[in-house]
């Protein structure tokens, strides 16, 4: 997978990768992670480790895994 940051970024660390989304229930905390969805797969990483390894689902495994979540009683 090749990501890549906004154009607005000026090669600042600090910035917004395209593709990359946090988790909508993550609130304000930065324990959480960030996916991005692509035509074929979905990448999962760490926010606090941009850098570091990124997992890569098929999108069909992704969406049973998503719907598995939204069926279970928390």
């Amino acid at each position: 997978m090749v990501w890549r940051k906004s154009s607005r970024s000026n090669g600042a660390q600090n910035c917004v990768e395209v593709g990359w989304r946090k988790a909508s229930r993550s609130g304000s905390t930065s324990n959480c992670v960030e996916v991005a969805l692509e035509p074929e797969v979905v990448g999962v990483r760490d926010s606090k480790d941009r850098d570091g390894a990124v997992l890569a689902f098929p999108r069909r495994q992704w969406a049973t895994f998503v719907s598995g979540l939204r069926d279970r009683r928390w």
